[in-house]
């Protein structure tokens, strides 16, 4: 999200299919899924973000497997820091009702309709607790366990069907 009246939230269109959706992506090994959400923003919006409170998991079928994607509320700064990947082809940032109409995926328009105006409101505690002089500079952040690198073939090709 970026700060501004109203919030804004990132929607990146895809190169593959012209398809615009939440920014999102795969784990690198080793990875935990907050890190990778955080590295994943920052190719696809060009932001570098501050990352907050966990909003929530996602999981959809994709081919014979299931993508799951944890998506955090994060706060990106005005200006973005370096060029947008090759896969991507544009993003914008707008307000949640713009943010709803123009993702393509039904079941990410559903999911953001959710955890859109909580993370509207984690974005405005935040400046909140900051303005009282309250805000605690490592609060306590929600997530997934870490993921644990595959040590043979078979959960290798698991790992593979799931991503």
């Amino acid at each position: 999200m970026q700060r501004a009246e109203p919030p804004r939230f990132a929607v990146v269109c895809l190169r593959k299919r012209a398809d615009w959706v939440l920014p999102k992506g795969k784990l690198d090994l080793g990875e935990t899924p907050r890190a990778a959400a955080q590295r994943e923003v920052l190719e696809e919006t060009g932001h570098e973000v501050t990352i907050g409170e966990f909003l929530g998991t996602l999981a959809y079928p994709i081919g014979a497997g299931t993508k799951v994607v944890h998506y955090w509320w994060m706060e990106a700064g005005a200006e973005p820091s370096r060029k947008l990947m090759k896969d991507v082809t544009a993003v914008e940032w707008l307000p949640l009702d713009d943010a709803l109409a123009r993702l393509s995926r039904s079941h990410e328009q559903a999911f953001l309709a959710q955890v859109g105006p909580l993370a509207i409101a984690a974005m405005a505690g935040t400046a909140r607790e900051a303005s009282e002089g309250q805000m605690d500079p490592h609060p306590y952040v929600a997530a997934p366990p870490r993921v644990k690198k595959p040590k043979t073939l078979l959960e290798k090709f698991w790992r593979w069907l799931g991503s």
